[in-house]
């Protein structure tokens, strides 16, 4: 394998477009219904398939209709899933996704489902088996998984000598910076939002949010800032890039997945920092412009003619 990913996976039901008062009237038509797969490991693993990459998905799903329908798209994508745990009488994630006119998204999600129950106990018997990149996909998604358990499965990562990536989402418990410090000491690049940074640090300075990161320990910090681009921070050097242009936004859903997972890809190649940005950018650009996380993401190529007209 070329890379390992570690997270979720589930099946997402679109329904868009949609405004505020949609709860207000019985019935509203919208512009679309549609099932997909999304989840943010799964949407890394498809994406880094589909530019050739040999990945492996590390999660956990139930022995349901939906679990299974996760899994023949995962094979199909050719990821290896020997690694997924299969579990008789859990629920597999079905996500509701309300999408905004301007593409931004609201979930509504099961907290019983898969969705939230992965575990130390479905990850750490397979560290000797991933590659040599490992990507953890999102800190705060899975309850089952808190700060110490992560930690301990980071630490053991890193024993191994291998590169540790990891992102996040919104803290659910009032997590902060100082909370996960212990676990980014281990942690080679991070992905966190500028607002999923500012609820860790409590402030809104994005260069002050940085600093606090790399005084943690952290190697490399790249903050996502949506149609404002993203900075790469490591040792002295700080980056801003410019986000890739896009003919049109419909649906955010998956765009910080494919970000990481285009900056996974250039990075196993060889790049240097600032074309593993621009290539996230990039892979970004192609993702919003299509409803359901990795539709607009279909091959290399596109990626790649993208990246290679934009100056970032």
């Amino acid at each position: 394998m070329d890379i390992s990913v570690i997270g979720a996976g589930v099946v997402d039901v679109l329904v868009g477009t949609v405004d505020e008062k949609i709860f207000s009237r019985g019935s509203t038509p919208v512009d679309f219904v549609t099932t997909s797969f999304g989840g943010d490991a799964l949407n890394e693993a498809v994406i880094l398939s589909r530019f050739g990459k040999r990945v492996q998905w590390v999660s956990k799903v139930g022995d349901d209709d939906a679990g299974q329908r996760i899994l023949r798209y995962a094979q199909s994508n050719g990821i290896d899933v020997s690694h997924v745990t299969v579990r008789s009488g859990l629920s597999t994630a079905v996500n509701i996704v309300l999408v905004d006119a301007a593409g931004e998204r609201r979930f509504l999600t099961n907290p019983r489902s898969s969705l939230r129950n992965l575990t130390a106990e479905d990850i750490l018997p397979h560290v000797d088996e991933m590659a040599s990149i490992v990507s953890f996909a999102s800190l705060f998604v899975s309850t089952a998984l808190d700060i110490s358990a992560t930690e301990k499965i980071f630490a053991r990562i890193k024993s191994t000598g291998r590169t540790l990536t990891a992102d996040t989402t919104r803290p659910k418990h009032g997590e902060t910076l100082s909370d996960i410090a212990g676990l980014l000491k281990h942690v080679d690049y991070f992905f966190p939002n500028e607002t999923e940074l500012a609820a860790l640090t409590g402030s809104t300075d994005v260069d002050k949010n940085i600093s606090a990161l790399l005084d943690c320990g952290l190697k490399c910090a790249v903050v996502k800032r949506g149609g404002k681009g993203s900075i790469v921070a490591h040792g002295g050097e700080r980056l801003k890039i410019h986000a890739c242009p896009v003919k049109q936004v419909v649906d955010t859903t998956g765009a910080g997945d494919s970000f990481a997972a285009g900056f996974l890809f250039a990075l196993s190649e060889g790049q240097p920092l600032v074309k593993c940005a621009k290539f996230a950018s990039a892979t970004a650009s192609c993702s919003v412009e299509a409803v359901g996380a990795v539709t607009g993401v279909t091959s290399l190529a596109k990626v790649s003619s993208r990246f290679e007209n934009y100056s970032g």
